[in-house]
């Protein structure tokens, strides 16, 4: 959904698009995302949900707004846990995605917890379903404080799951990768990207 940025408020946009204007849900770390760009077009992708009681017939849709399908993937997977749904996790989700993610993948259940609506008993249900899906989300560039290298998320990933399959574990692999990102290069391919991370895991060395 593409249009203009007319209104932002603490959980919701307005985005006008041709003669109409469509109220957006929003989580925390995307309006941070959109806060300077009032005024502008954006494009968002959304998510559609009924907001109500089915057994009354008072069911009203709804759209949640992501800057990126990427971050669109991670909330629906977020909504997916027992206990979670749509409301709770548009309330919870108040770090980036990359965050949240490095915190499930890590076991980390005291940094979930800490987040809104998000108990010790959710924050284990949260970490026992999603922990082996979210590698690909933990290594997302931060909008928010972009890294200086150049490359395709896809080439990220496929550098990832080499390196995992090469025996380092996840927490060491997305260090490597992380080491190899922070440099000002741009990375075309696996092949590349995976040289660079040698390098510079030899340079610390």
């Amino acid at each position: 959904m593409t249009g203009e940025l007319v209104a932002l408020s603490d959980d919701v946009l307005t985005l006008k698009v041709g003669g109409f204007e469509y109220e957006v849900r929003i989580p925390e770390f995307t309006r941070r995302q959109l806060q300077g760009r009032l005024s502008q077009e954006i494009s968002l992708h959304t998510i559609e949900y009924l907001e109500g009681n089915p057994m009354q017939g008072r069911m009203t849709p709804r759209l949640i707004g992501f800057n990126s399908q990427v971050e669109r993937e991670f909330f629906e997977l977020f909504c997916s846990v027992d206990g979670v749904g749509v409301k709770k996790a548009l309330r919870a989700m108040v770090r980036p995605v990359r965050e949240v993610a490095t915190a499930i993948e890590e076991q980390d259940a005291k940094t979930l917890s800490t987040m809104p609506g998000v108990g010790a008993a959710t924050a284990d249900r949260v970490i026992a379903k999603l922990r082996r899906k979210v590698p690909k989300f933990a290594l997302m560039v931060d909008r928010d404080h972009p890294r200086e290298a150049q490359v395709e998320p896809d080439v990220v990933s496929e550098t990832f799951q080499v390196l995992r399959t090469l025996g380092h574990n996840e927490s060491d692999a997305r260090r490597l990768l992380d080491a190899a990102l922070a440099a000002k290069k741009k990375y075309k391919d696996v092949e590349s990207l995976l040289q660079a991370v040698y390098q510079y895991s030899h340079q610390g060395e």
